[in-house]
């Protein structure tokens, strides 16, 4: 390199002093292979994971609302307050609140972001929510576990105001239940590698099993045609259109789609399943999947051995850490006609007792005959005879209080 000159830039004599540094440093290296050296001479961006650039499933709008909420966190520290809606749109260049409401309704469901809880003040008042916002879409056990919610969610946005909300919450559904139909274990732990390794296969169109995280294949692909995906039209439109939809009122606009409800997975005589106490609400809805798949004769008497299992702790085993995996087994065995109820008879005898007491109570009150006025009368009249009996006995009647003074006997 030559020595600089007057009329070169500040810039280039910089330059020219980090090469030289980079060159000293080179011939410093003893390594016996030469190792080529570059150096970035552009300006320091921030990185974003190539899983959510390359996502199949989500929207240009919904990876850039990603960005963006990513972008807001790190300017500061891990926690700090969640953007607005407004604040999102303005980073983004959305006009439209509806837009980013769908955006993060879509980011949920694909487990991008979480909703991990709703803080409230000691009187109850909201306070605004927790949200996490993840590099890779969260293992399904973990979003059970952080979003308490989350499956109720899922089951919501099937009747969503908007196609595409929707149609990925159902995706998100139907690939439960495809890995059920399977006999996989959908909330078994997997290796980071290989979801990615799945993930990667799939937005590179590689042979070998794919997926892309909580979608099969065959889901991504209903999603690429499903109603509701939005052409390049379509997204000018809707930054265009009028901004003034609420974001609370947006995602839970309902259309006519029928909810399911939680009592259609029914025991053999067909009333409600009697669930362990211990299993949350999102597992309930997990394990209402695994039930679906094998007969009604075998529900509730997987649903006692399993209350059964949680009973043996008290009596020295140990904890059941991971009750949807071991429900799973237990309607695989059902399922291959391998299941055979043993922690769960003792379960199943105390419920069928309580439940014939409970319609003994029923038929006496049926036939008891009512009270009359003159039989109240005289009920109450010997309660309070009693209730006078044993204040004299404890020395509270009124024989033995203490008579108040009057002017006659303070003269005396």
């Amino acid at each position: 390199m030559d020595e600089p000159g007057c009329g070169v830039r500040a810039q280039t004599l910089a330059l020219d002093t980090l090469i030289r540094e980079t060159v000293t440093r080179a011939r410093a290296n003893t390594d016996r292979e030469p190792v080529d050296t570059m150096l970035f001479l552009g300006n320091r961006h921030q990185s974003f994971p190539a899983l959510v650039v390359g996502d199949p499933v989500l929207e240009p709008v919904d990876k850039l609302v990603w960005m963006v909420i990513m972008l807001a966190v790190s300017r500061t520290a891990s926690a700090i307050a969640f953007p607005g809606y407004d604040a999102i749109g303005r980073m983004a260049n959305v006009s439209s609140r509806s837009t980013v409401a769908r955006a993060i309704a879509i980011l949920r469901a694909t487990r991008w972001l979480t909703l991990c809880a709703r803080v409230r003040n000691a009187a109850g008042q909201f306070r605004g929510n927790v949200y996490a916002l993840h590099y890779e879409p969260l293992p399904l056990v973990d979003a059970l576990h952080l979003d308490c919610g989350y499956m109720a969610f899922l089951d919501h946005s099937q009747g969503h105001g908007h196609a595409r909300v929707r149609a990925v919450a159902k995706g998100v559904l139907d690939s439960m239940d495809e890995d059920i139909r399977a006999g996989r274990d959908i909330t078994a732990r997997e290796h980071p590698l290989e979801r990615r390794t799945r993930a990667l296969a799939m937005t590179e169109e590689r042979g070998g099993a794919r997926r892309y995280f909580a979608f099969t294949e065959n889901t991504v692909r209903q999603l690429w045609n499903a109603p509701g995906r939005q052409s390049p039209q379509a997204a000018h439109h809707d930054q265009n259109s009028n901004s003034g939809y609420s974001s609370s009122s947006y995602i839970y606009k309902t259309t006519t789609t029928k909810k399911r409800s939680k009592f259609d997975i029914t025991a053999e005589d067909g009333q409600p399943l009697v669930y362990p106490h211990r299993l949350a609400p999102n597992q309930r809805e997990v394990a209402d999947r695994y039930l679906r798949r094998i007969g009604a004769a075998h529900r509730q008497p997987v649903l006692d051995e399993l209350e059964g299992r949680y009973r043996a702790e008290r009596k020295g085993m140990a904890p059941l850490y991971d009750e949807l995996s071991f429900l799973h087994a237990l309607c695989r065995a059902a399922r291959d006609g391998k299941f055979h109820s043993n922690l769960g008879i003792r379960v199943r005898t105390e419920r069928i007792e309580c439940e014939r007491a409970r319609r003994r109570s029923a038929r006496a009150a049926e036939h008891r005959v009512p009270e009359s006025d003159a039989q109240r009368a005289e009920r109450k009249a010997r309660h309070r005879r009693e209730m006078a009996r044993i204040k004299d006995l404890v020395g509270l009647g009124t024989s033995t209080r203490k008579q108040p003074l009057t002017s006659e006997s303070s003269s005396r």
